[in-house]
This record gives structure tokens, sequence and C-alpha cells, in this order.
């Protein structure tokens, strides 16, 4: 692992406040929504569809504490989003960012290379306006600028409200987002977030400290200047056999967004919780509970809970995490889940590695792909 200082360049120039929204494009919102409310505890919000006056898309939108997704379906078969959905399956199309100007940022952001997505647009309703613009990321991944200029509704101009009605599981935000990118590409990705975001190298792993037997893997960390948004970029290394990230280049049919990390300040209690709705997650051997207090040395956790669940536990010099990851959400092996409990710790799991890349390419072998 390696960390690196801050750039020598302005490390917000888009003047980003903070993670907006995630918004995924699946084949059905309704049955999507249902099931994170159900599967992962959180609370339908907000709705905009036919019955609020659009007519091309659906979307319901999601929150649990300060987490929100957006989930929308294209109506009409020949909508670029349904385009979208055809190509990748379910999957996250848009990280989005509130900003204190879409304008200025989206001009900053295509003078220091960005590509435009959405040019600047007024949204409007009866609470108000809001500005929004967006630019073209990794994939067909995009990064929208939302600047809420006093806007008194419940999420966006177009929504509805809807009474949240939700148990929750104990997640309480994001704690980073993990794009999958091709061959090579990796550093021109990380150049990108430096030059267009701001963001700064904030560790990096080679294939000596991702590897197995049969696979390997490379990633930059990328983070804001406050590290509240950290965003990992993945690419394949060189191996004997398929690594995961090739698996999810070619189901995803391209670069994209691999997995989402939920806080979490109980972890032992949400992975009850989400067990309990049917959320299936990754194994690992038990043999891998034997040496961890030796490893990581004294937690505030019973070892015994921990490996009841299957959690994982590593520690650095600022502290000590503990991580699980879900299953693949959908059928193709792409999107998945990390639930993650930070105690001090500033990294993501580099003595788990091994054990849970082992425990993916068992679920590849199981599929076929490895």
């Amino acid at each position: 692992m390696r960390t690196h200082g801050v750039m020598e360049m302005d490390t917000n120039p888009l003047k980003l406040k903070r993670l907006h929204h995630v918004e995924f494009l699946v084949g059905n919102a309704w049955q999507a929504a249902f099931f994170y409310q159900q599967a992962f505890g959180f609370s339908q919000t907000a709705y905009a569809g036919l019955e609020t006056g659009r007519r091309s898309h659906t979307s319901y939108l999601l929150a649990q504490a300060d987490v929100r997704f957006l989930f929308t379906t294209p109506l009409h078969p020949d909508d670029l989003m349904s385009e979208h959905v055809r190509k990748h399956g379910d999957g996250v199309r848009d990280i989005a960012f509130e900003v204190e100007n879409a304008d200025k940022a989206f001009a900053a952001a295509l003078s220091a290379g960005a590509e435009a997505a959405i040019h600047p647009e007024t949204l409007t309703d009866k609470y108000g306006s809001v500005r929004r613009a967006a630019i073209r990321t990794y994939g067909d991944t995009i990064h929208s600028f939302i600047s809420k200029n006093g806007y008194q509704g419940s999420f966006l101009p177009g929504f509805d409200p809807v009474p949240a009605v939700g148990k929750g599981a104990g997640i309480v935000c994001v704690d980073h987002l993990v794009g999958n990118v091709e061959l090579g590409r990796m550093n021109v990705w990380a150049d990108w977030y430096g030059q267009v975001l701001g963001f700064r190298r904030y560790m990096s792993f080679d294939d000596k400290d991702i590897s197995t037997e049969y696979s390997a893997l490379m990633s930059i960390v990328m983070a804001n200047d406050s590290a509240a948004l950290k965003m990992p970029i993945n690419e394949p290394a060189p191996g004997r056999n398929k690594s995961q990230i090739q698996e999810y280049l070619d189901y995803y049919q391209g670069p994209g967004v691999q997995h989402i990390a939920l806080s979490t300040k109980d972890i032992i209690n949400t992975v009850k919780a989400l067990r309990a709705n049917g959320v299936s997650f990754l194994r690992v051997p038990d043999s891998y509970y034997q040496v961890l207090p030796e490893r990581v040395g004294k937690i505030q956790e019973a070892v015994e809970d921990i490996q009841r669940l299957g959690i994982l536990v590593d520690r650095d010099e600022d502290g000590y995490l503990l991580q699980i990851f879900t299953r693949p959400v959908a059928d193709r092996p792409t999107l998945f889940f990390e639930i993650i409990q930070r105690n001090g710790s500033r990294g993501f799991g580099k003595g788990n590695f091994k054990a849970l890349f082992e425990s993916i390419e068992r679920e590849q072998a199981r599929r076929g792909n490895l």
C-alpha cells in the first residue's frame, strides 16, 4: 500500500459539497425499489412517474440516513436509458454531487478536459428550482452536478414526497464507490479524477497486494480533499485465470461501478438484520478466524459473532475495520455491496484481500467463469 500527499492543485475546483445521490438504471424500478426496501432496510421517500406527469421514465427514491439511491426505469424502448439497461443490465448510471453552482462546476470540468453529458438546465416545480448538469466518466457512467438554489422540495423538481416507512438496517452513509475499468486505463482515470474533480491519490494497491494463485488486480483510490468522497478505480492484472474485474467487464459490457460500500456504526446488528432480510454474503473459510486474534489484535466485537456472521477484520496504523461483501445483487455477476464499519482505520482491508478474493474466485468457478 502506498499513501500519497495532496497534489499541488485546487483540491476542490468544482466546489463539490457532498454526494447527492446514486442513480441506478434498472429493468423494473418498482421491483428494484421493493427489493432494496425489504432486503437492505431502505425507505421510499419520493416518486416521479406517469402519476406525477413524467412520461418518459419512472423513478423511486430510497433513503436510509445519509444514503439516497434512485432507481429509474425508462418507459419507451427507444430511450437511451433503455439501451443502457439492455447493454449493462441493472447498474449505476449516475454518481451525482451537490455543488455550489452547477453551471460553474460544469464549465470548470469541461475546461479541465471532461466531456459533456447533460448541458446545464433548470428543473422547476412548486417548491422552487434546481440547476443540473452532467459530465461523462468511465464507461457509460456520468457525474451530475446539482445546485439547489434554496429549493424546498423533498428531492428534486418533479418528485412527489412519499411518507417514509421502513425499519432500517443501521446503514448511515456511502463510504466509497468502486469503479472497474479496462486493463491499462486505471491510471488514465485516476489522472482524470485529479485533473477534473481535484481528487488526490489516497492509496494504491498493485498485483503484489491483490493477488491469488489464479488472478490479480490493481487499484488506485481517489479521494476529495476531506476524504469524504472516496472512489477506488480497479483494473485487471495478468494472471493464470480470469480476474473478477475481467468477469465484471465481460458481463457489464464495459467499465462501470463494481460495488458500493455502505457504512454502519454497528456491523454486527446490521449484518444480522440484512441476513434476516435474505441478503446473501460471500463467506471465507473458518480457518480465516483461527489466526484472526493474532493478526489484528484486540477488537471490541466478540470473535464468535464475527465468525458466525462471516465478517472480515483488518487493522492498520490508525485502527481497525470490519467488512463483509454481498454476492452480486442481480443475475449478471456485476454489482454488489460492501458493509463496512471503521474503528479508526482509513484503509480498505488489505489484510483481507487474499481470503476475500479466493472466496470470489470460488463463486466465479461455480459460474464457470474462472
